[in-house]
């Protein structure tokens, strides 16, 4: 106890001593201040300084470090962590000294003593340099400390390029410089504005603009590109991330502006150039105002809530107050890992959890009879390709049976607003998995014609990053050291990023009326083989050195590219010109009904030819007999 008691009392000790010490400092610099200030006035010459004003320099001494003491404690000048001193505490330093200058002018009018007209000026200005020199040496020793320690610590130093000379890419090298934790040497900087050009950031050499940086990079051999302008839009920055991937160098960046606002901005909070980063597009965006007018206080049910698209849904709506949020979902670990994530991060959150299959027409009543959902974000579906080439069947029953039976309990529960997730694929479909999600779009227009509830689909592209997409595949390839195998050189898909396809989403339900398709403008398609080199580039690998790429043909039931709408379709604007609405395409709905049925009973049978029955229902579909 006694031991741990001496402990505390050292612990408090510490403060104190460095306090009395700043203190002691501080009035040998007063006294040092007042007595330079009249060897200054006389030309360097003591000799030649009036008897009478060594006197009224002892007068004012008293005062003065009076007047220093209370003027120093209210601008906290014995309270700052002065190895991390910066700017802030430099201002207040000089603002301090000044009110002790003017207060020593004051003391002598007052209390009658005569000292030079210049004094007060000089003595505020070696003033400064003293008690500033003192508190600032802290920081200077901690940098050398820092570098002593690094020299011992024996981490290998790798050379760095900052890109970006303005107030991030400085709180970058203020870290880099301070902390012995990191091994990273700063060799030079890179800014567009050409009046940073042969100056200096915190002593690194500010070498040019963008074109520079190939060759900078060689001259100053450069392991890592730090790109430090979080006020840049995506589509801004892909032609300078076009010119440093091919350098072969590591690429990090800074997320965004937010950081930067909240002061957040640290080597921690860099991540690696994503794929995403080189779509050149910026990211959709959307109206939350819209969002949470329809979301907040409401009843939200997600089917394959532990999916890729289903995830982030339940995210987005977490962030929107509903009164509960319903995640249904046939996998039990994805479904598991997302329900601790909202707890943590949502604990207000009324969270329900469901484990069930959307075939399970029981499972399914049971769910809206219990729990009365508003919305319902219908994602369950098996979405990969040439798996359900190999299982036409499983593709029909899951997608279009699951919708279908989803969509009727939606609508005999009075469900007010039911979203289906579609895809690019269901547009002149080439495989069983765009021919079904054909047919629940239709599933969905035919329900909103005899349905009070505003039934609507949203379709886009491919989403980076989902269960399923090429470019973990590419990652994986590029990490067992290749090949990287690409279908075609030609082979096209239009790309976005997950909570862009759910930003769609959301605000598709924002705008919906019933029976609307919605379609994302997603720019410009993206080559399948760019997007490859690209990925083996921001690896830091060479393409066809390092990591080499295979064409391995087209596989079951791709096509070449993807399109979002029919020929027969038009499209719509709506609030948001990135969203459209695709005119629907008229057809039969008794004779789709009864064709639906006969589709089922050809499901469960598992005899015949299911894709000859697909096609009937969607011309459009063309497959390889």
């Amino acid at each position: 106890m006694k031991k741990l008691k001496d402990v505390r009392v050292g612990i408090l000790q510490i403060p104190i001593t460095r306090i009395a010490l700043l203190i002691f400092a501080d009035l040998l610099s007063v006294l040092l201040a007042s007595v330079l200030s009249l060897y200054v006035r006389y030309d360097f010459k003591f000799m030649d300084v009036p008897r009478y004003f060594w006197e009224a320099l002892l007068e004012c001494y008293i005062p003065n470090v009076l007047v220093m003491l209370v003027v120093f404690n209210i601008f906290r000048l014995y309270k700052s962590v002065w190895r991390y001193a910066s700017d802030t505490e430099l201002v207040n330093n000089a603002i301090a000294v000044l009110f002790c200058a003017v207060m020593q002018l004051v003391i002598c009018v007052v209390c009658g003593i005569r000292l030079p007209d210049s004094h007060p000026f000089f003595y505020g200005v070696f003033l400064l340099i003293f008690t500033a020199g003192i508190r600032f040496s802290y920081r200077i020793l901690r940098v050398f400390q820092n570098r002593r320690l690094s020299r011992r610590s024996g981490l290998t130093k790798f050379n760095c390029m900052i890109v970006g000379a303005g107030a991030a890419g400085n709180a970058i090298l203020k870290e880099i410089e301070t902390s012995h934790y990191l091994n990273m040497h700063v060799s030079c900087a890179i800014d567009d504005h050409p009046g940073c050009h042969g100056k200096y950031l915190r002593g690194v050499p500010i070498v040019g603009g963008r074109e520079c940086i190939p060759e900078c990079v060689e001259k100053y051999d450069i392991d890592e590109i730090i790109i430090a302008i979080p006020s840049a839009s995506r589509s801004a920055l892909r032609p300078l991330l076009d010119i440093c991937k091919e350098t072969g160098c590591k690429l990090r960046i800074l997320p965004g502006m937010y950081q930067l606002i909240t002061g957040d901005v640290s080597v921690s909070q860099l991540r690696e150039v994503q794929i995403e980063d080189l779509l050149g597009r910026d990211p959709i965006e959307v109206n939350v105002d819209d969002i949470i007018g329809y979301v907040q206080d409401q009843i939200v049910l997600v089917t394959g809530g532990g999916g890729s698209i289903g995830s982030e849904l339940c995210r987005q709506i977490a962030q929107h107050e509903p009164r509960r949020l319903i995640v249904f979902d046939i996998y039990e670990n994805g479904a598991y890992e997302l329900q601790q994530e909202l707890k943590v991060r949502y604990p207000d959150l009324n969270l329900v959890v469901l484990i069930g299959s959307v075939r399970n027409t029981a499972r399914v009543e049971d769910i809206f009879r219990t729990y009365r959902p508003h919305i319902v974000y219908h994602a369950a579906a098996h979405k990969h390709v040439p798996l359900m080439e190999d299982s036409p069947r499983e593709a029909i029953k899951n997608n279009v049976f699951g919708t279908l039976k989803v969509a009727r309990a939606a609508d005999r529960y009075g469900v007010r607003r039911f979203v289906m997730i579609s895809t690019d694929k269901a547009v002149n479909p080439t495989n069983i998995m765009g021919a079904s999600k054909r047919i629940c779009e239709m599933v969905i227009q035919n329900q909103n014609l005899k349905s009070r509830t505003e039934f609507v689909a949203v379709r886009f592209g491919n989403v980076l990053g989902s269960n399923g997409s090429v470019v973990p595949l590419f990652k994986k390839q590029i990490a067992q050291g290749g090949p990287v195998t690409v279908t075609s050189p030609d082979i096209v898909r239009y790309f976005m990023t997950i909570p862009e396809a759910v930003s769609l989403v959301l605000q598709a339900g924002a705008y919906a009326k019933g029976g609307e398709i919605f379609v994302l403008d997603m720019g410009e398609p993206m080559k399948m083989l760019d997007m490859a080199k690209n990925l083996i580039k921001l690896s830091g690998f060479r393409v066809d050195e390092d990591i080499k790429i295979e064409f391995i043909g087209l596989r079951p039931g791709e096509k070449m590219y993807e399109e979002l709408l029919m020929n027969e379709e038009g499209l719509q604007e709506t609030a948001n010109r990135m969203i459209h609405i695709g005119r629907p395409i008229e057809f039969d709905s008794e004779v789709f009904e009864e064709q639906l049925e006969r589709l089922n009973r050809m499901a469960m049978s598992e005899e015949g030819d299911i894709r000859r029955m697909v096609r009937e229902i969607v011309p459009t579909y063309q497959y390889e007999e």
